[in-house]
């Protein structure tokens, strides 16, 4: 993860010695070399790829002349990523972005006993349906049951959270309501559900001891599906997001709508660029996150 980056630029480099620095850990040689099972743990997995979208920035903003302020309409973030584009624009540093997330994962890990929940994707499914899924898993799970919708991704993918017992009930209600297929997820933890109300109070505590800057371009938040700036309503919408959905398909709707028609996904992986097409027809979505796929922008800019 960001290794090719690093070995190629100095901003890449310099991004991941900050995190280094930050945690007091030699994070780059995890996400460098493994072992994986170690690098997928979410107190690590969280900050790292911060750090690897981090460093995907700046070499753009060396490289491609790449200005937040001037080209970006807004900055949005799937779930942890929200701290990956608020450090983009300008509320955080790296620094503090990487300390941050790797409390959030620790937090998120230990707000609910190993075993106690899961997530499940529902492919296939609307959000709608699958809000009434989860009402009716929860209900039939017992007294105390948890299902929640997590993430309503777009093109039919809705994730739902809580409960082990309620999850699978979902899974099971789904294939009667016309689900293309529903599987659990392998995560260490129930995430973006009510069971997060743990990690959700120790965000709380955190953020409110950090400045928060207004980012230099928007900020679609998660839960709102809306731009914000106000740095207050940033910090009560980063611990909103703990425990709520992330509502992307929605966000992404709303970009496109104020005429977004090039979306950019900084760091490790294409999954929400590959979003964009299911989402917006009319709209483009890239993944930069190696040197060819720089090289590719800057022919392209």
């Amino acid at each position: 993860m960001a290794k090719a980056l690093a070995d190629e630029f100095s901003q890449a480099r310099a991004v991941l010695d900050d995190v280094d620095e930050a945690l007091g850990q030699r994070l780059s040689k995890l996400m460098f070399e493994g072992p994986q099972d170690e690098l997928t743990l979410t107190a690590n997995a969280q900050p790292a790829l911060m750090a690897a979208s981090l460093a995907a920035i700046r070499v753009l903003e060396a490289e491609a002349g790449l200005d937040l302020s001037r080209d970006a309409a807004f900055v949005a973030g799937h779930s942890l990523g929200e701290y990956s584009a608020l450090a983009a624009a300008g509320s955080f540093s790296v620094a503090e972005a990487a300390r941050l997330l790797r409390l959030r994962g620790k937090a998120m890990q230990d707000a609910a006993p190993v075993g106690a929940g899961a997530m499940a994707a529902l492919l296939g499914v609307e959000v709608e349906a699958a809000a009434e899924i989860a009402r009716q898993a929860a209900e039939e799970a017992g007294p105390g049951a948890v299902c929640d919708v997590a993430n309503d991704n777009g093109g039919g993918q809705v994730v739902v959270s809580g409960s082990v017992a309620a999850v699978n009930r979902a899974i099971e209600i789904a294939k009667t309501k016309g689900a293309r297929r529903s599987l659990l997820l392998p995560v260490s933890a129930p995430f973006h559900c009510s069971l997060m109300r743990p990690a959700a109070e120790a965000m709380a505590a955190a953020l409110a001891k950090v400045e928060i800057r207004p980012p230099c371009a928007p900020l679609v938040a998660n839960v709102l599906a809306a731009p914000v700036s106000d740095p207050a309503e940033i910090r009560r919408l980063l611990v909103a997001q703990v425990t709520g959905a992330v509502r992307w398909r929605e966000s992404l709707i709303f970009m496109a709508g104020k005429g977004v028609i090039l979306f950019v996904e900084c760091g490790a992986g294409k999954v929400l660029s590959g979003l964009v097409k299911r989402v917006c027809a009319d709209a483009t979505g890239i993944s930069v996150g190696t040197p060819a796929d720089i090289a590719g922008y800057k022919a392209q800019a």
